[in-house]
């Protein structure tokens, strides 16, 4: 067994998109909660306490959409009181609850998917299929982490030559607008040169060779195929109607039909399974580590 992030991309790659999209496009409270539980397991086993540090305006963003949603959504039949004429109810309560479940999972799974998809990973993923996209989306990656640091070398040299004179909002924004110059300016010349340096290297006169790191092992085929099926279940039973909930005009109970069931449990083992893996991954090598 290994790390969940030590699996082939294309793997790892289905297998977020998969327990992502059941909780972007369901208002199951149960598949939300399991979707938000799975992400959390996995992001604090990836990142530890620096995870945490990380976690905590989720819980704020969490709270502003639950609470927001009854203050503009008034539909319903249960109200719990009056407020400027406009009735909260406790339906638009819960499907506000639900809206920050689905909101907060699904960014921490794609904060997850950034992490453990690196560029290399993406090149290797869509490489083969459309080399041009995998191209750009590798040097997209690349170059948000070059703006970050050319703007903080930026706004360093523009106070060593002493151009914010007074800490204010009009000099802030002079300063950011001046940085802001000098990256669009320094982008330009680098998008040049970087042509220029592909042009050189012969870039598009032939087929391209294709290189790769990454070995697609039967660990990978069992993982890859444990996705497809828990989302394939996941998916006809929302689409043959054995899970669902209804907000609105009012709160229908979870469906309990023994397909239904299936459905929770296979989605629930989708969304644990790479926290299982990185828990038990990172296990083992303490234990061998304290067995030195």
């Amino acid at each position: 067994m290994k790390a969940f992030a030590d699996y082939n991309p294309i793997s790892v790659f289905f297998c977020i998109m998969g327990v992502a999209s059941v909780g972007m496009f369901c208002m199951d409270p149960l598949l939300l909660g399991l979707s938000l539980i799975g992400a959390l397991a996995l992001f604090l086993a990836r990142n530890g306490r620096a995870g945490m540090k990380e976690c905590l305006w989720y819980p704020l963003l969490f709270l502003i959409t639950a609470i927001g949603n009854p203050l503009f959504n008034h539909k319903g039949v249960t109200v719990l009181f009056v407020l400027n004429d406009n009735p909260v109810t406790l339906e638009s309560v819960y499907y506000g609850l639900a809206m920050g479940c689905m909101l907060v999972g699904t960014l921490l799974w794609f904060r997850s998917f950034s992490q453990i998809m690196t560029s290399d990973r993406l090149l290797y993923l869509f490489g083969a299929a459309s080399p041009k996209l995998a191209l750009i989306l590798s040097m997209t990656m690349r170059y948000i982490p070059l703006f970050r640091a050319q703007a903080e070398k930026t706004n360093r040299s523009q106070k060593a030559l002493g151009l914010y004179k007074e800490d204010n909002i009009p000099d802030r924004l002079k300063g950011g607008l001046r940085v802001f110059s000098v990256l669009v300016t320094w982008a330009l010349e680098n998008g040049v040169t970087t042509a220029d340096s592909m042009t050189a290297r012969g870039y598009g006169i032939g087929k391209r060779s294709q290189f790769a790191i990454f070995r697609f092992r039967r660990s990978d085929a069992v993982l890859l195929l444990l996705s497809l099926a828990f989302t394939a279940l996941t998916f006809t039973g929302m689409g043959l109607g054995k899970v669902g909930f209804e907000f609105f005009p009012a709160v229908t109970p979870v469906k309990a039909t023994p397909f239904g069931v299936l459905v929770y449990i296979s989605y629930g083992a989708l969304s644990l399974l790479p926290a299982i893996l990185e828990i038990s991954e990172a296990l083992r090598w303490k234990s061998l580590q304290s067995a030195i």
